[in-house]
């Protein structure tokens, strides 16, 4: 494994959720097994458990070790301590696939703790491995759809996310993925699907829109939807204040709501509505968001009050084209 800096695991980690132990094989792997039935079964589960034990491990060492970036020593010593726990998860991967190299959600879990600890490329090949053994398991070909997002080509990335979908159309994650990489790589869409840039951003919208006819209450996907109007030019108000205003209506707390509150601010400025955004903008109280309303009753004011043009009508300072220089 190569050295693990501690901002960078932090990243990693972050992400990590924790999983319930009685869901754990079949979220990482795709596939719900009887472990109690099947010894090979029951050996991988735990070997899963101290992979998800290790992460949960590592990550308390990082909260609790405030090491000051010029602590060399300290730092090393830590990701020494990092890369040795974690190599304890490694070898047991590697000695369970060894005894039973046709598991292949032995190689999609080693190559999910891979992924989950830096070593992308190596998660890539465990997964190549288990879509050899196991073509009809969706998790591998999102997995690698997802991968091939970040490194390329990209155009495995729409394959492999609509194998997925088509083995498993009930999986909202995939529908998600797939809309975030189509609308990120808009010019390898409109190449690999022959279609315009609005059609880009149609495509995406819809598979959001899959993802949430699926998952109806999840706040962070109806935000990934509202906030994908940002980019469309021109702005599609109604829709984006329909994707807003349905965030609000799924958002759990007072924090998220006043989040929402923002994008509603900021969306009904962008188009005019002054009025409407003054309110949005006097909901917001949370001190978190200071920053942000203090930005945005600046560009209220800007917006409804623009400062004239001192230049006389008809005159401009702009550089005749002559005296450009060739």
């Amino acid at each position: 494994m190569s050295d693990i800096t501690i901002g960078l695991l932090s990243a990693l980690l972050a992400t990590n959720q924790p999983q319930a132990v009685s869901n754990l094989v079949q979220q990482q792997t795709g596939i719900a097994v009887d472990v109690t039935a099947d010894p090979v079964e029951r050996e991988l589960r735990e070997l899963m458990l101290g992979d998800d034990a290790a992460l949960d491990e590592v990550e308390s060492w990082i909260n609790t070790n405030s090491i000051p970036h010029t602590n060399t020593v300290a730092i090393a010593a830590l990701n020494q301590r990092i890369k040795d726990r974690f190599g304890v998860v490694r070898q047991g991967y590697e000695h369970f696939l060894r005894n039973h190299p046709d598991s292949a959600r032995g190689y999609l879990a080693y190559g999910t703790f891979l992924n989950d600890t830096g070593d992308e490329d190596g998660a890539q090949v465990e997964y190549e491995n288990s879509r050899q053994l196991d073509p009809k398991n969706p998790a591998v070909w999102n997995n690698l759809a997802n991968y091939y997002g970040e490194h390329s080509p990209i155009t495995n990335a729409f394959a492999y996310y609509t194998e997925a979908i088509r083995l498993k159309p009930d999986e909202p994650v995939y529908y998600q993925n797939f809309a975030t990489t189509v609308y990120l790589y808009r010019k390898d869409a409109k190449e690999f699907y022959n279609i315009g840039e609005q059609q880009v951003f149609d495509k995406a919208l819809g598979l959001y829109q899959s993802a949430m006819k699926l998952s109806p209450d999840n706040f962070v996907l109806a935000t990934d939807y509202a906030e994908s109007y940002y980019g469309i030019k021109p702005l599609r108000t109604n829709d984006a204040l329909l994707a807003w205003t349905n965030a609000m209506n799924v958002a759990h707390t007072d924090l998220e709501r006043q989040g929402v509150e923002v994008h509603l601010a900021r969306t009904k400025i962008a188009a005019g509505m002054f009025d409407e955004a003054r309110v949005h903008l006097s909901r917001i109280t949370n001190a978190t968001y200071a920053g942000l309303k203090k930005n945005l009753v600046r560009t209220l004011a800007e917006k409804e009050h623009p400062t004239p043009d001192p230049s006389p009508a008809g005159t401009t300072n702009a550089i005749p084209a002559s005296a450009h220089p060739l």
